[in-house]
């Protein structure tokens, strides 16, 4: 069954909407939660240290399913795994929402991170399978890399909107309102593609050590901020992390139907663009954590004038993801995510330079708006990169790789970075440095680094593919069984049978 729709029509322009939507959803989850925390600490008597696992648990089961999602998608079907992740989500938050004590609503953002690590890739390969010609592909990715880049800016604005407004509950609830509202449009607009019997091979063991590898590390990741780096139990779930990594490598290397298929690394500058959306995201996502707190715990803006604050951002964010779309089929995707992240890298080098009493206009919008230009930019170009040359039935594991990249550099720029910024704020402390100042003075520090992140993402995007046009993503079935000659239980002569079979009936 053909799946390709042109964005000319009135059914295209209906599944991207739709897609990016859902896409939305995923995103936005991972920081409408944080002005809202205060409130939920006080609702459910949170201890400081458990507070933080309203945001990192839905970071860490995100980040830890992601790639267990992927393929699932590919593997089940992308409308079915789509749809299972979009009702685990809404579930998910109606127990949220209504929750009375603090385990159920972290047991809640769990289960939300779950759902999203099944929602989102499925919506991204589908995004990239349906619109197939260079027009269409571009300006889709171009949606879909502004939706990612405003996920972030929109979700602090609606978490402080909605906690000022109706109350910290509806930070969850929203999401079981819309979900009730896309899921007859997923079944009206998006085709069943189940998979046949033969690609359902499931690589239990590899499926096993890649979610477990993936938990410890981002749950190493954000305790070693709390805990210490040097601490035993940091080096020893970052050293479990690692084994397992390695482990879950030799198994994919040998296995006849392996989750990642290693082969999928052999397709130019992939792996390059996975690396620049990681450090990409370190100093992005960071970024929005520290200014936040900086303008709640040091300006004293309320949590509405806070999300209010991150108004202006959506709009330059979009600007910088048009021209990038515009710009995608003439010079390339390379091109823009350099430029794009040297953008977002002076435009946070620019805030490093907040002062204690600083103003909203002349402190910190110029480079607000700098950095979320950039921002614009380097999002819709990565996500290009990195799924160009995918063979159809691997782009539900690219959008995972993608995706779970984000994560684990969501996770790991918050945790160096703010143990960088504690060290400088503690050390302001001791030498008798009032405590504003002492925030200010680590908040800078931290997004000091954060800006050289984005740097070192511009010279790693010199090694990604360039990619301009639609040859580039239009690779057959064909293709995919000379990467992956295994994954199939039907041998090549049945396989070429079922194929001329299926080619006579079209």
């Amino acid at each position: 069954m053909d799946t390709a729709v042109s964005l000319s029509t009135r059914r295209g322009k209906l599944v991207l909407a739709l897609l990016c939507s859902l896409a939305f959803l995923d995103f936005v989850d991972a920081s409408i939660v944080n002005i809202a925390l205060p409130d939920m600490r006080r609702a459910l008597h949170f201890s400081v240290q458990d507070l933080q696992w309203v945001p990192s648990g839905y970071l860490l089961t995100y980040g830890g399913f992601m790639l267990l999602g992927g393929r699932l998608a590919d593997l089940l079907g992308r409308r079915r795994v789509l749809v299972w992740g979009t009702v685990l989500i809404g579930i998910a938050s109606l127990v949220g929402g209504l929750a009375q004590n603090a385990g159920l609503l972290v047991g809640a953002r769990l289960a939300q991170g779950v759902g999203a690590a099944l929602m989102l890739p499925a919506a991204l390969s589908t995004l990239t399978t349906t619109f197939r010609e260079d027009h269409d592909r571009h300006k889709a990715l171009g949606v879909w890399g502004g939706v990612a880049g405003l996920s972030s800016a929109v979700g602090v604005l609606l978490g402080g909107v909605l906690t000022d407004g109706p109350g910290w509950r509806w930070v969850m609830l929203v999401n079981p309102v819309a979900v009730v509202l896309v899921l007859p449009a997923v079944f009206r607009l998006l085709g069943d593609d189940r998979r046949r019997p033969g690609r359902r091979q499931f690589d239990l063991l590899g499926a096993t050590l890649a979610t477990v590898s993936m938990l410890l590390l981002v749950y190493g990741l954000v305790k070693a901020p709390d805990d210490g780096w040097g601490d035993a139990r940091t080096i020893g779930v970052l050293t479990a992390a690692g084994v397992l990594l390695v482990a879950f490598v030799i198994v994919e290397h040998r296995g006849r139907t392996p989750l990642l298929p290693l082969s999928i690394f052999r397709i130019r500058g992939i792996a390059a663009a996975n690396v620049t959306q990681l450090i990409a995201a370190t100093g992005i996502i960071s970024m929005f954590y520290f200014l936040t707190l900086y303008m709640q715990g040091v300006l004293g803006y309320s949590p509405l004038k806070t999300g209010l604050s991150y108004l202006p951002l959506t709009f330059v964010v979009g600007i910088g993801a048009a021209i990038s779309s515009n710009l995608l089929g003439r010079i390339g995707s390379r091109p823009l995510i350099i430029t794009g992240a040297l953008i977002a890298s002076g435009g946070i080098f620019w805030l490093s330079r907040i002062p204690v009493d600083g103003s909203f206009v002349s402190d910190l919008l110029p480079g607000m708006l700098v950095m979320a230009l950039g921002l614009g930019m380097v999002f819709v170009a990565v996500v290009s990169a990195a799924n160009a040359g995918v063979p159809a039935p691997q782009a539900g594991l690219a959008a995972a790789l993608l995706n779970a990249f984000q994560q684990v550099g969501g996770a790991l720029g918050l945790a160096v970075f703010s143990a960088i910024g504690t060290a400088h704020t503690n050390h302001l402390l001791r030498d008798g440095s009032p405590v504003p100042q002492a925030m200010t003075g680590g908040f800078r520090y931290a997004l000091l680094a954060a800006s050289i992140g984005l740097f070192a993402a511009a010279l790693i995007g010199l090694r990604t593919k360039n990619a301009h046009s639609d040859a580039e993503y239009a690779e057959t079935d064909a293709d995919y069984v000379e990467l992956e000659p295994a994954v199939a239980a039907t041998t090549p002569q049945q396989e070429a049978t079922q194929d001329q079979t299926q080619k006579t009936a079209r």
